[in-house]
């Protein structure tokens, strides 16, 4: 049965909502979910990816499967799972009916994800590319969102594709990760495409 997966990302421009959607759905098939995928909805801001997966899931008229929600953490996550991070950070409940596993968290943030595969990073900037300037913890989780964007900046900024742009190369980035590398980097990204995986199959 398929179902949608609501993201944050996109903005409000309808160009960059396609480029999200396009580098979620080959970075999710590249997971093993090619022929199976979810359709995906880019929500441009997390508090509009939470409403629209909340109609979604309380929608009486609703024939899909269960919908997913996909978000940055923009913190640490110290709470026992994604719904009550974002009901402490955001002040966000969990709608009705909703389970543990709709719910999802990119930690800190999208960029988290890169640092798992820096040959990805290196072959999208090319010459001038200084992969040095990474965070050298391999826990991409423990990371704060500052410091992956600033470090981002610093090893792309004198690359020919100049420093790093999250609306000019981020989801192209996230189109050519390597899903294996960002799940053993991150227990939340495992978490989520193995969600999918269940939700595909059942």
């Amino acid at each position: 049965m398929s179902a949608k997966l609501f993201v944050e990302g996109g903005g409000d421009s309808k160009t960059l909502k396609t480029a999200c959607r396009k580098g979620f759905r080959l970075f999710i098939e590249k997971a093993g979910l090619r022929g199976r995928m979810p359709r995906i909805v880019a929500c441009g801001s997390r508090r509009n990816a939470y409403q629209d997966f909340t109609r979604e899931n309380e929608s009486p008229a609703r024939q899909d499967g269960n919908p997913h929600l996909l978000v940055d953490s923009e913190e640490p996550v110290r709470e026992a799972g994604p719904w009550q991070h974002l009901k402490v950070r955001d002040g966000w409940d969990r709608p009705d009916g909703a389970m543990d596993d709709q719910c999802h968290l990119m930690v800190e943030v999208m960029e988290s994800w890169f640092l798992a595969d820096r040959e990805a990073l290196g072959a999208f900037y090319g010459q001038g590319f200084r992969g040095t300037a990474l965070p050298q913890n391999q826990h991409v989780e423990q990371i704060s969102k500052r410091d992956a964007l600033y470090d981002l900046v610093q090893a792309t900024r004198r690359t020919r594709k100049g420093p790093y742009d999250k609306g000019s190369h981020g989801f192209e980035i996230l189109a050519r990760l390597d899903p294996s590398k960002v799940r053993n980097a991150s227990p939340h990204a495992d978490r989520f495409l193995e969600a999918l995986s269940v939700l595909v199959d059942s």
